[in-house]
C-alpha cells in the first residue's frame, strides 16, 4: 500500500466523534474550495509537513485500550485512493473507525463504508446550490449520491453543516432540510461557524 498523505494528527480528541475519545488523522487534499474552510492548509494535494505513516502506526499501537477509535478526516479523505488499506491497517490494531467526508467521490465513499463504524457527513448547502459554494460543477450531485449510499448502508452517522451566515441562513437551511427529508434523512445538525482569531 502507498501510505496516505497525512497533513496533521490530533493525538487526542473528544469532539471529532461524539461520545468517543479518538485520535484524528487529517488527510491532505480536497477538490472543493468552500470559502469558510477551517482547514485551508489541507486543501493542496501535497505538503512539506506530512506526518510519517510509520510514526502514526507506532503511536496508535501504543494507544490500544486507551482510545475508542481513530477518525480519518481532512481535507477530503476519500481523495486518497489507498484510504481503504490505511483504514484496514488501523482497524487491525483493534480500533473502531470514524470518517469525516463531504462525499466528493461517491464511488470511493461507497467502497469504504463497509470498513467504518461511523460517518460525520459534512453537508454544504441544498444540493442544487453546491456549485456556487464549492466552485466545482456537479458537486451537489456527488454529495447527494454519497449521502444516498450512506443511508442505504445504514452506517451510524451525523449529518451536519457549518453554518457560515454568509452561506447558510435560515432559508438555506430550510431548503437543505427539504432535500434531506426527500431522501428520508435529516434534519441536519447545525455547527456554529467560528471566525479564526487573527
Amino acid at each position: 500500500m502507498t501510505p496516505p498523505l497525512i497533513g496533521g494528527m490530533a493525538r487526542l480528541s473528544s469532539c471529532d466523534w461524539p461520545d468517543h475519545l479518538v485520535a484524528t488523522l487529517f488527510l491532505q487534499g480536497c477538490p472543493w474550495r468552500c470559502p469558510y474552510c477551517h482547514n485551508p492548509h489541507l486543501l493542496p494535494t501535497r505538503t512539506a509537513e506530512a506526518v510519517d505513516w510509520d510514526e502514526v502506526m507506532d503511536f496508535l499501537a501504543g494507544r490500544r485500550g486507551l482510545l475508542d477509535g481513530v477518525v480519518f478526516s481532512g481535507g477530503e479523505p476519500t481523495l486518497q485512493p489507498d484510504l481503504p488499506e490505511a483504514i484496514a491497517a488501523v482497524r487491525a490494531l483493534g480500533f473502531r473507525i470514524g470518517l469525516h467526508s463531504a462525499g466528493a467521490f461517491p464511488d470511493r465513499f461507497a467502497a469504504v463504508l463497509p470498513l467504518v463504524d461511523w460517518v460525520g457527513f459534512d453537508l454544504k448547502a441544498p444540493f442544487a446550490e453546491y456549485d456556487r459554494l464549492t466552485g466545482v460543477v456537479g458537486s451537489g450531485e456527488r454529495a447527494r449520491a454519497s449521502l444516498m449510499a450512506l443511508l442505504a448502508a445504514g452506517t451510524d452517522r451525523d449529518l451536519r453543516i457549518t453554518a457560515d451566515p454568509a452561506w447558510a441562513d435560515a432559508a438555506t437551511l430550510g431548503r437543505l432540510n427539504q432535500d434531506l427529508a426527500a431522501l428520508g434523512a435529516g434534519p441536519v445538525r447545525v455547527q456554529a461557524y467560528r471566525v479564526a482569531p487573527e
